[in-house]
């Protein structure tokens, strides 16, 4: 992998440790290269799902997700790292009410709202190749973006997480290339973030991934931007630790050259903006 770690940036919003099912990071590992790279501040989000057959389920409780990461926070602060706790909750709408009730009985520091591609998914490696077959794009992707204006609706979450990964999977049978050719399939999800005040994240794993580009693309941020969204946020997603804060730098530059001044965050109680001229890496050359 090419090395696009990036360096001295406020803020990585979406990571995950071995609290997470498909993790196996402790959170000291990114404590450490927080410091080495100088990214200021995380959010550790690890996974929760409420579908009993989900991969997550059950994996963990609240209890020892904020011990965690809580501790964590106190031992990397004297080291000038601030580490929050998240969480990336898997919007099913199925389970509205437990994921509402969870969040009113649960105080996390910053909420990702996401969906998953899961065994039951037609966007499995078993499926999708049927599922595609003579349907239009327009259909081939509506079960997922659908979903996700609903959680976007929802009013549940800080920000909708990587709003269209189903790209992830539907290579090679649907291309980057061929979704950029339908920016008005976005529409709905866009227009729902506006509405709600939902923060868009820019997903850089998109990056490392077959897609080959962030959740979503430059283009689909701008027009988020030009619609009237103003809430946005930045994470690496990443799963191991060489994939901590690896090609950031895009994603923040993704945000500036769509004309967005700052990130929303949420510390706690607290929502905060994070203004983007401060980071001396948004504007330089790609990382490499």
């Amino acid at each position: 992998m090419i090395d696009r770690q990036a360096r001295d940036l406020p803020l990585d919003a979406h990571l995950h440790t071995d609290l997470s099912h498909d993790s196996a990071v402790p959170i000291d590992a990114y404590g450490q290269l927080a410091v080495q790279r100088g990214i200021a501040e995380l959010a550790i989000t690890d996974h929760v799902d409420f579908a009993p057959d989900a991969p997550g389920f059950g994996a963990t409780t609240f209890q020892q997700r904020e011990r965690v990461v809580r501790d964590a926070g106190e031992r990397w602060a004297e080291h000038g790292v601030a580490i929050r706790f998240g969480v990336e909750i898997t919007w099913d709408p199925r389970y509205a009410s437990e994921i509402r009730d969870h969040l009113a009985r649960h105080a996390y520091d910053f909420v990702i709202g996401s969906v998953h591609v899961y065994r039951d998914s037609p966007y499995a490696a078993d499926q999708v190749a049927g599922w595609v077959t003579g349907r239009p794009l327009a259909d081939i992707v509506a079960p997922y973006f659908d979903t996700v204006v609903s959680g976007a609706r929802s009013g549940l979450f800080d920000a909708m997480g990587h709003i269209d990964f189903v790209k992830r999977f539907l290579v090679p049978h649907v291309m980057p290339a061929d979704l950029a050719a339908a920016p008005e399939l976005y529409e709905p999800i866009l227009g729902a973030l506006v509405e709600s005040g939902t923060a868009l994240e820019i997903n850089t794993s998109g990056l490392r991934s077959p897609a080959g580009e962030t959740y979503p693309s430059p283009a689909i941020v701008a027009r988020f931007h030009a619609l009237g969204g103003r809430a946005i946020t930045i994470g690496s997603d990443a799963h191991g630790a060489e994939s901590f804060s690896w090609a950031l730098a895009d994603g923040y530059r993704s945000a500036v050259e769509a004309g967005f001044e700052a990130l929303t965050f949420r510390r706690g109680r607290e929502r905060a903006t994070i203004d983007l001229s401060g980071a001396p890496n948004v504007i330089a050359a790609p990382s490499l």
